[in-house]
């Protein structure tokens, strides 16, 4: 009794639907390139399973249709020229199917849509909206953390005076086009957050780009996917989406942070000069 309970509890964890979320295929529901990444697998995933058990099936088949027998010599088969032709025939219809699937897919992955929030800012980068309105932030990638700096400007000088930055956390408006420009200042890192879309390696004396079109507001959740030193596991990766309203207001909160941060510096470094010890 006890044995038949612990298994229909066990079968029925398992088998829920939250419990099997994102078990075999990519996280989607946060962007539109994470959703078209997600349906792409899905159905390269399918047709896989059907290609596996109609193999498994003739393999089964074969075994028990010409398994040992009491007759003593085993008959000679050399060949099947309709099956062969067939089998070929079939293979390349599954390749023409997925590659077909494969580029109908691409450019929902790979070309960002227009921004449908209120626009808030654009730059010269890529990837680049029908409109070429989208919001720029840069990552830098180094051990162990990420480093988000928000405004176009940050392209040609990411340490320039004036722009706001975050560590870890991403702060990013709902409904926007956001493209990311990623590199990294030590060695390789990539910046994955699943719901958000695939992973983006962060090299040296590089930039690579992506996009997102986050749904929210929401807290994403990611981490550095390259090896990339002793506390790898620890470099992680958030991105909060909240309203436009919202994300200006932490934009401006952020400058302020800094420039009091920097206002306090300036006056431990003269206090340390007016009294001998710097």
């Amino acid at each position: 009794m006890c044995a038949t309970l612990a298994s229909a509890v066990f079968g029925s964890l398992v088998l829920a639907p939250v419990a099997l979320a994102n078990f075999i295929t990519p996280k989607a529901g946060g962007s539109p390139n994470a959703d078209q990444i997600h349906s792409l697998y899905v159905i390269i995933l399918i047709v896989a399973a059907f290609v596996f058990v109609g193999v498994e099936g003739a393999l089964i088949y074969s075994l028990y249709k010409f398994r040992a027998k009491k007759v003593r010599v085993a008959a000679q088969i050399h060949g099947n020229t309709r099956l062969e032709i067939g089998w070929t025939i079939g293979a390349a219809l599954i390749l023409v199917i997925l590659t077909v699937v494969t580029f109908v897919k691409l450019p929902g992955i790979i070309n960002p849509p227009n921004t449908t929030a209120p626009f808030l800012e654009s730059a010269v980068s890529e990837p680049v909206p029908p409109n070429g309105k989208r919001l720029v932030i840069c990552v830098q990638g180094r051990q162990f953390i990420w480093r988000y700096v928000y405004g176009a400007a940050c392209q040609s000088d990411p340490f320039k005076p004036g722009l706001p930055y975050s560590y870890q956390e991403m702060y990013v408006p709902a409904d926007t086009t956001v493209v990311l420009s990623i590199t990294s200042v030590d060695v390789i890192h990539s910046w994955w957050v699943p719901s958000l879309g695939g992973k983006v390696d962060a090299v040296p004396g590089n930039n690579t780009f992506t996009w997102f079109k986050a749904r929210g507001p929401a807290l994403y959740h990611g981490q550095c996917a390259q090896l990339c030193g002793r506390q790898h596991a620890f470099m992680t990766a958030q991105v909060d989406v909240m309203s436009p309203s919202d994300y200006q207001k932490q934009i401006a909160q952020l400058k302020q942070q800094i420039t009091t941060a920097n206002s306090r510096v300036t006056q431990l470094r003269q206090y340390l000069q007016r009294t001998g010890n710097l």
